[in-house]
């Protein structure tokens, strides 16, 4: 059984539409899905559960919720959320508010330094991140001589953020983020497990260790953390802490899952069901038969 519980659409920051996914996932092998684009659970419908189920694909609902820890951006994983939760909802329209009011003020700061950027055409987005800011920058051809002269080269999306939009960087703008007991609860609320993403990704962007991670989940009494992921640096390197993050699941009595955190193919980043990566960390917990991997 092959599993993948971490998919972008296009609903939030990725390529593919929810259909696309469910096509990639027959393509690749994969029997269990979950779509979990940011603060964002529009991608999910009838339709989509009935094409699905006719491709022999089991889809669980998901969204990654972006919030705060200790100064370090966060990203939670609800899992078997109930798609109809009313605070559920509300928590998402919320978020996505902020993420409006974020785009507008690094605008503002991308514009000042002397980058063009269409904020007409991002907001037209179901859910604006910073991959999304970077990648209008980057592809505005207007921008080209401004890029070369900052880098030398033009920049892929992860090098122009991490040089320029996050903390301590020069168009860096604080994103008002719902607090991380608050998604926590209305995940539950919504019948939903609680799973941390993809940690090894705050070891190398924030220099967050084992002990921090560990007293997170403590305080948002999460489910689980997302051990099976293949970290890609800003400067493409590939980096699979996988054994490492089982092991500290396994200390510290978490459940464990898997994810490819698809967004498109490019040769680099994994592809949907990992195919190109070795891991598999799965099994169907009793007796809530939820998947949890």
């Amino acid at each position: 059984m092959k599993i993948d519980l971490h998919i972008h659409s296009n609903y939030s920051d990725g390529v593919l539409s929810v259909f696309q996914i469910i096509d990639e996932a027959v393509k690749n092998k994969v029997q269990i899905i979950s779509i979990t684009d940011h603060d964002s659970i529009k991608g999910y419908s009838k339709k989509l559960f009935d094409y699905a189920k006719e491709k022999n694909i089991t889809l669980i609902p998901g969204v990654e919720i972006s919030t705060k820890y200790q100064g370090f951006g966060v990203h939670i994983l609800g899992y078997n959320i109930d798609l109809n939760n009313e605070k559920l909802n509300n928590l998402l329209e919320n978020s996505q508010k902020n993420r409006i009011d974020y785009l507008e003020n690094v605008a503002n700061k991308l514009r000042n330094f002397g980058f063009e950027i269409n904020t007409h055409k991002l907001k037209e987005l179901e859910s604006v991140t910073k991959a999304h800011i970077a990648l209008d920058v980057i592809k505005n051809e207007n921008n080209k001589e401004l890029l070369l002269s900052i880098f030398g080269k033009i920049p892929n999306k992860g090098l122009f953020i991490e040089t320029l939009l996050n903390e301590n960087c020069p168009c860096y703008v604080k994103k008002e983020s719902i607090s991380l007991k608050e998604v926590s609860l209305v995940i539950k609320n919504a019948g939903g497990l609680v799973f941390i993403a993809h940690p090894v990704a705050y070891h190398y962007e924030d220099n967050v260790n084992e002990e921090t991670i560990l007293k997170l989940a403590k305080e948002i009494n999460a489910d689980g953390i997302e051990t099976g992921y293949v970290y890609i640096t800003k400067n493409n390197e590939v980096v699979n802490e996988s054994k490492l993050w089982q092991k500290f699941a396994n200390e510290n009595n978490l459940l464990t899952s898997i994810g490819s955190h698809f967004h498109k193919e490019d040769g680099l980043h994994p592809t949907i069901g990992l195919n190109d990566y070795k891991l598999s960390l799965i099994h169907i917990s009793e007796p809530t038969r939820r998947v949890v991997i």
